[in-house]
């Protein structure tokens, strides 16, 4: 049992909407801006570039909150499972905001949807792993009763952040916020869908593994 056990349910649960307002609130922010700009009056010649603005903006926006929805939100009654599709599908609506490539190598099945969150959330970690972009790849071996996931972030000056690395080894951080829960809410979710994490750096690329078997995170 991981130290972040000790986290009551009220603070994970404040903490991981903290997290997805960080991720909205930017564009969101965009969206007003470009609505501020559309009601100057005499500013024709920015009317197109604010309405560019909120388009994207809401894309964004839109995006972000249904991938938050999956990864974090209940998905369903306890027990429910959760179709791959749909976890590629918001995970390709992410990604595409982002600087790095998503390649989903995952087969349309249905599985337990803390397996599912859990690919999420990781890839959130892996993203994190490539400030800089370049490309995330994920595959699976085995079967939904036995999965062996693995993710793979691939460019320039791929690293594993060091907060991550200690928490995903089961270290408690010096502080417990909006920018530490989501890698502590990725343990939570391995421990209950029975899972365990391995992160290393392999030349150029951080290399995540996620199974019944893999050895403690490095």
């Amino acid at each position: 049992m991981s130290v972040f056990k000790d986290l009551s349910s009220l603070d994970l649960a404040a903490l991981v909407a903290s997290r997805v307002c960080h991720d909205i609130i930017s564009p969101v922010g965009a969206i007003t801006n470009g609505l501020e700009v559309l009601d100057e009056e005499g500013n024709e010649d920015m009317a197109d570039f604010a309405m560019d603005l909120i388009r994207k903006s809401a894309r964004q926006a839109s995006a972000k909150l249904q991938f938050a929805r999956l990864a974090f939100g209940a998905a369903g009654s306890a027990g429910a499972e959760i179709d791959l599709g749909d976890a590629q599908e918001v995970a390709t609506g992410y990604m595409s905001n982002e600087k790095a490539n998503l390649e989903w190598g995952l087969p349309r099945l249905l599985m337990p949807k803390n397996q599912v969150k859990l690919i999420l959330n990781l890839l959130l970690l892996m993203n994190q792993c490539v400030p800089r972009g370049g490309t995330i790849s994920i595959s699976m071996a085995g079967d939904a009763q036995a999965p062996d996931f693995l993710l793979k972030a691939e460019g320039t000056n791929a690293r594993i952040p060091q907060v991550v690395s200690e928490i995903l080894s089961g270290q408690e951080p010096e502080r417990i916020d909006a920018h530490t829960v989501q890698p502590i809410y990725a343990v939570l979710l391995a421990e209950e869908a029975g899972l365990n994490i391995g992160l290393s750096k392999d030349g150029d690329a951080v290399i995540c593994k996620a199974n019944t078997h893999v050895s403690a995170s490095v």
